[in-house]
């Protein structure tokens, strides 16, 4: 079966997609950017029957590049981490661009997967879904709809977002909301289901509500997480906490963009607990409790198989141009600090060092001096440093790191081009190659800021005394570092 994918880079997309493969499927991948795709975690007999073609649904010209022979598509784009206001708006736009294309192809099932929306008065990240939901109704393909309720599962926003809470507050104040409940579902149970659904007749044209073995509300989800952890916690709800106290308490707290946690709080008046189980008839799984959700997502973390992050999807779309083009540095204009230092090590140690940088390992120097300034940055709006890494020693195009976005990667070639993230006046890019020089080889780092007008230029001067030391022992310290 041919099999459009669509969010292949995405949470949900990267972990459907062996799946589909392993069970003998040809997938096409439709990407706005092909340096997304992760071509390197698969071999060239998995690679065969994936077809990668760079397209945006919100572009309707560029979906003329998708093929027309495809016969299920699985429907998995949104726009929740987005921070532009009129996520709603961008997700309808990119559904009527999608039932456009459908409708010259001869698909026979879409599959999308949405939140569940049971109740009469639905948060705008819920309404949106289920706008969506009907945009899609209009295709000529039979819709299935999974609904789902939160999804438990390394590198998934409700996940990381509980996990901050519970492993940096021993203690918290938390709004009335919390007492809401929720039927959690692991990832692996949302597989299941999605290539359970797959050409299922009984599945054409209906609507399902999934969810987990447990049903509990948000407090006793993070009591038991902090159980699996081993952590006391306490937790006082209070009824002063407006949604929007909230969001900007969890903004602060955790490492979620503004706009994701003004969508979450806002969905958590919500509760989504399964109406409907007549898909377990349909697809008859092993439902796991929350627990065993934590549990085996813990020991992926532990293996380091963090396979996909809701992270990795940009904190700002709304620029006119795409970061991962910018493969150079640009010079004209820009400040540049160049510092370049000779080592006697193996290429392949160093560059170890640098492919673990940021994240629970840091920046090799003046740990706090980051930390401060990624907590300035989210005073002002920005990403900070929580974000973190979806890899303790992976990277690739497309990653978020700290409040840096990995814009080129590549071991073969001793580079790693980072672009900033953070609320500045002006843009600015760090870059770290390996090159031979003099007979030895020599690290060379790079840190470029273009200044927008004059703050620019007086922001550049001010942290300037701060350079030499950061950057000056960062570098020295990525060379001689061995770890433990």
């Amino acid at each position: 079966m041919k099999i459009l994918l669509t969010g292949s880079t995405g949470y949900i997309g990267r972990r459907l997609l062996p799946e589909l493969v392993k069970s003998g499927h040809e997938v096409v991948c439709p990407v706005r950017d092909k340096r997304r795709f992760d071509f390197e975690d698969f071999d060239d007999e998995f690679l065969q029957s994936v077809q990668v073609i760079e397209c945006d649904f919100l572009d309707s010209k560029s979906l003329e590049r998708l093929p027309k022979d495809i016969d299920t598509a699985y429907y998995l784009i949104h726009s929740l981490t987005s921070n532009s206001k009129e996520f709603s708006k961008l997700e309808a736009t990119t559904a009527k661009n999608f039932v456009t294309y459908i409708a010259e192809t001869r698909v026979d099932q879409i599959i999308y997967l949405g939140g569940i929306a049971n109740d009469q008065e639905l948060s705008d990240h819920l309404s949106s879904r289920q706008n969506v939901e009907e945009i899609l109704k209009q295709s000529k393909a039979k819709l299935t709809v999974l609904r789902s309720a939160i999804i438990i599962g390394s590198g998934g926003a409700s996940f990381e977002i509980i996990r901050d809470l519970v492993e940096k507050l021993p203690v918290m104040l938390a709004p009335k909301w919390l007492n809401s409940r929720c039927q959690p579902i692991g990832i692996y149970n949302v597989i299941e289901y999605l290539m359970g659904v797959l050409a299922h007749d009984q599945s054409y044209d209906r609507t399902f509500d999934i969810g987990g073995k447990d049903i509990l509300t948000y407090k006793q989800m993070l009591l038991q997480f902090a159980e699996v952890r081993g952590l006391k916690r306490y937790i006082i709800t209070v009824p002063v906490l407006t949604i929007k106290l909230s969001s900007l308490w969890l903004y602060l707290v955790t490492s979620t963009s503004y706009r994701l946690a003004r969508n979450l709080v806002d969905s958590m008046k919500n509760e989504v607990i399964v109406g409907d189980d007549s898909i377990d008839a349909i697809v008859p799984i092993e439902k796991l409790s929350y627990k065993q959700s934590l549990e085996r997502t813990f020991m992926r973390i532990n293996q380091k198989q963090v396979v996909s992050s809701w992270k990795d999807s940009f904190s700002n779309p709304d620029f006119s141009y795409t970061f991962l083009q910018q493969l150079e540095a640009p010079k004209h204009g820009c400040f540049i600090d160049v510092r370049t230092y000779p080592f006697d090590r193996t290429p392949d140690e160093v560059i170890e060092n640098i492919w673990a940088i940021g994240g629970e390992r840091g920046w090799y120097y003046g740990n706090v001096l980051w930390r401060i300034r990624g907590f300035l940055d989210k005073l002002v709006g920005g990403v900070g440093l929580r974000r973190g890494r979806r890899s303790p020693n992976d990277l690739k195009g497309g990653d978020a790191l700290d409040f840096w976005r990995v814009l080129y990667a590549s071991k073969e070639e001793y580079r790693l081009l980072l672009f900033a993230e953070m609320k500045l006046p002006g843009d600015a890019w760090l870059e770290f190659r390996i090159k031979p020089q003099a007979g030895k080889n020599c690290l060379i780092q790079t840190a470029t800021f273009r200044p927008l007008g004059l703050w620019g230029r007086l922001y550049w001067f001010l942290v300037l005394p701060l350079h030499g030391p950061i950057f000056r022992n960062m570098a020295r310290n990525l060379i001689s570092y061995q770890a433990k």
